[in-house]
Order: structure tokens, then sequence, then C-alpha cells
């Protein structure tokens, strides 16, 4: 007796279904498989990298000028020595009163140094400044370093004055890190607008700078004539030593606003400009107030009363540099 065609039929749909079950995984494997190629595992490290940390931003470049006078030239050595880095750029300069044999030195140290010579990211200033130390020299020997530096070397980031006497506190790879981290626009500069007693005894007064047209170092001298106070712009004063974008630098030399051209003659006769050129130029442009950090990265100590220069500082003064966290201190 026959079985009714609607039962096998049944069965054989059931098998059917069942094995088509079973196949489509087996389908969708080696659909994966062959998509992902021979051999090659699940990108799971592309799944797990979502959540760590973003890699570091690549770090900057600084520029380094480093500044000293007669005597100087084994300290600027020992200087450049202990700033090097393959990354960042150099500029030596000793004024006209250094001996020409100690200029001399420099430019045989850079020749025959294997890494300056391998980097060729060390220059020596050939044509002395000469300087006085409160006149406005000092301001036209460092924007001459700029320049040079902006001419030599088209990517750092940071313009960084030193003197024979400075010395770092932290390592090049440690201070390259930190930078790192910070926009690029960023400009640390000590400053304030209360000049209070400079008022009378440095913005009135009207000062002469001799190294200006002689060449032999002699100190200012004052005139009997007194000026008023600016009102085009507000006197700021600080720090000389400042650490400065490559930007704002730009906008000093090259000038598309004339602000730093008439306040660099205006502290022609002021007595330590140095102390008053950018942190003026810089809190009177719209473009730049905006970018300072009230520090200048270094580490001093004064006498009481303040002298002209910080105190020397000994072994005596080291836990203090290690505590207070700056780049370099000032007056080893």
């Amino acid at each position: 007796m026959r079985r009714p065609h609607r039962i096998v039929d049944g069965v054989l749909l059931q098998r059917r279904s069942i094995v088509l079950l079973l196949l489509a995984p087996l389908l969708t494997l080696s659909l994966i498989f062959a998509a992902l190629g021979p051999g090659r595992p699940p990108d799971l490290a592309g799944i797990s990298g979502r959540r760590r940390n973003p890699p570091p931003p690549p770090p900057p470049r600084l520029a380094y000028m480093i500044s000293g006078t007669a005597g100087d030239g084994a300290r600027v050595r020992r200087l450049l020595r202990a700033l090097y880095h393959p990354r960042n750029y150099y500029l030596l300069h000793l004024d006209l009163a250094a001996p020409p044999h100690e200029r001399a030195d420099l430019e045989e140290l850079v020749r025959a140094e294997p890494a300056l010579r391998e980097f060729r990211n060390v220059r020596v200033v050939g044509s002395a400044n000469p300087v006085s130390d409160k006149g406005p020299t000092m301001i036209g020997c460092t924007l001459h370093g700029v320049a040079i530096l902006l001419r030599e070397f088209a990517d750092w980031s940071w313009f960084i004055n030193l003197s024979a006497s400075d010395y770092p506190l932290m390592s090049q790879d440690d201070i390259l890190h930190i930078f790192s981290y910070l926009p690029r626009d960023l400009n640390f500069i000590e400053h304030t607008s209360n000049i209070g007693w400079r008022e009378y005894q440095r913005a009135r007064p009207i000062i002469v700078d001799p190294a200006l047209y002689i060449s032999n170092k002699t100190d200012v001298f004052w005139t009997k004539e007194k000026r008023s106070m600016p009102s085009s712009f507000k006197i700021f004063v600080g720090s000389s030593w400042v650490v400065l974008s490559r930007r704002f630098l730009e906008f000093c030399i090259w000038g598309w606003d004339n602000l730093p051209r008439t306040l660099l003659m205006y502290y022609t006769n002021f007595l330590s400009s140095s102390e008053g050129y950018f942190h003026t130029v810089i809190c009177n442009s719209q473009d730049f107030q905006n970018t300072t950090v009230n520090n200048d990265l270094r580490f001093m100590m004064w006498d009481d009363p303040p002298r002209q220069h910080p105190m020397n500082l000994t072994s005596n003064h080291f836990d203090l540099m290690i505590e207070s966290g700056a780049p370099s201190r000032t007056r080893l």
C-alpha cells in the first residue's frame, strides 16, 4: 500500500530545511574568511585601538640665542653643550667687546664637533654688535638674532634668549615633551602695567646709548629733558628673559602693523629697554595680547634691595632650583 504523497513531501521538506539550517552558518563563516584572506585574523587590534589614548603630538623645535661678552667664550661653549639637541637650533653671539679669537674659537667648535657638523643646526654671528646692558642696543642685538634664525631655519616654534651665565635645569627631551602639548602661539613673558618707580627712573628720563654710533662699549647717559607718559599706547615692563612664539616674532620683524617699529623708536631712549619692548608690543597688539603667559620660565634670586642683575647661584640654592620647576636658571 502506497504512502500518501502528502506525507512523503512533508518529510522531504523537513530534511531540506534542516540541511539548510546547518549549512547557513558554515556558508556565513566561509564568506567571512574569504573576505579576510588566507591566514588573516580578525582585526581586533583596530577595535581595541579605539579605546587607547591618541599618540602624542610631534615635539616642536626651539631656537636658542646664547649671548655673551668678553671672556664668555668658554661659558658659551659650556651652555651650548648642556643645551644641545639635534632637533633644536642655536645662534651664538659674542658682542663687539669680545676679542676676535673668542669668536673664532666658537666658529671652530661648530666646524669641528661631529654632531654640530652633521645636523648643521648651530650658527655663529660673524658681524658682532656693540651692546650696552641698559641701552636699546640689546634689543637691536636680539632682533638681529631673531632675523638670522628666521632666515636660516624655517620650522622652529619658540625663541629663547639666554646669557652665557645661564644653565638648564631640565633636559631638552623633557622640555620638548612638555612644549609639544602647548599651543604654538603661546608667549612666556613676565609683564605688568604697574610700572611704579620705573615711571620716574626709566619712562620719563631720556637716555642716549653711545653704542648706537660708536664701536666702544660705554655706559648710557641721561639728557636734562624729561618726557611725558605716552597716550597712544600703554607701557608694560618685566623680565628681559623671554620665550616667544615664531608668529609673534615675525610680527616684530616684518611688522605688517606699524606698532613694533613705533615702539622700537620709543624704546631707543628708554633705560633698560630690554625689560619693556617686547612686553609693550605684545600687550598693545590685539592679535597677540591674549597669547601671553605671565612667566619667564627662569629661576632667579634677587638681593634685597634688588640690584641690576640677579644673585649668583651656588650649590646652596640647589634644592630651591629643583623645586621651582623652571627649565633654566640665571646667573650661575
